[in-house]
C-alpha cells in the first residue's frame, strides 16, 4: 500500500544511509560501544542519577546529599563528554542532526506552499537561542 511519494521517502532514507555524515555518526556509535571506560563512566552516571532520584522521593530528603550527589553526577557527566570518544560522536550526531534539519526544513516548507528550490537550508535548525524559535522542535 506505499504510495509514490511514501516511496520516494524510503529512497532518500536509503541515500541517508550512504552519506558520509551518517557512516561517521554509525563509527563513532561503535567507538563508543567499544569504549569500557566510557561505558563506566556512563553506568556511574547512572547509578548516581537513580540515587538523587531515590533521595528526592524521599519525605525527609537530605539536603546536603541531594547536593554532594549532584555535583558528583556533573563531574562525571563532564568526564564522560571529555571522552575522545564521546567527543567525536558528538561532533557526528551534531552533523547529523545538522542534515535532519535541513531536510526536515525543505519538506515542512513544501508542505507549507515554499518553493522548495528556494528554501534556505543554511538558516534551519536551531541556533541555541529559543528567543527566535520559528518551532525547530528542540
Amino acid at each position: 500500500m506505499d504510495d509514490a511519494i511514501l516511496k520516494l521517502a524510503r529512497e532518500l532514507a536509503k541515500e541517508i544511509q550512504k552519506d558520509d555524515r551518517y557512516l561517521a555518526l554509525e563509527l563513532a556509535k561503535q567507538g563508543n560501544d567499544n569504549d569500557k571506560a566510557l561505558a563506566e563512566l556512563i553506568g556511574k552516571f547512572n547509578l548516581v542519577r537513580m540515587n538523587i532520584n531515590g533521595e528526592m522521593g524521599k519525605k525527609d530528603k537530605d539536603q546536603q546529599r541531594i547536593d554532594t550527589l549532584n555535583q558528583e553526577m556533573r563531574d562525571l557527566y563532564a568526564k564522560i563528554m571529555q571522552n575522545p570518544n564521546m567527543m567525536i560522536f558528538s561532533g557526528a550526531k551534531e552533523a547529523m542532526d545538522q542534515l535532519a534539519n535541513q531536510i526536515n526544513a525543505i519538506l515542512m516548507g513544501a508542505i507549507n506552499g515554499e518553493d522548495p528550490d528556494a528554501i534556505d537550508v543554511e538558516s534551519a535548525g536551531c541556533g541555541g537561542n529559543c528567543a527566535s524559535c520559528g518551532g525547530c522542535g528542540c
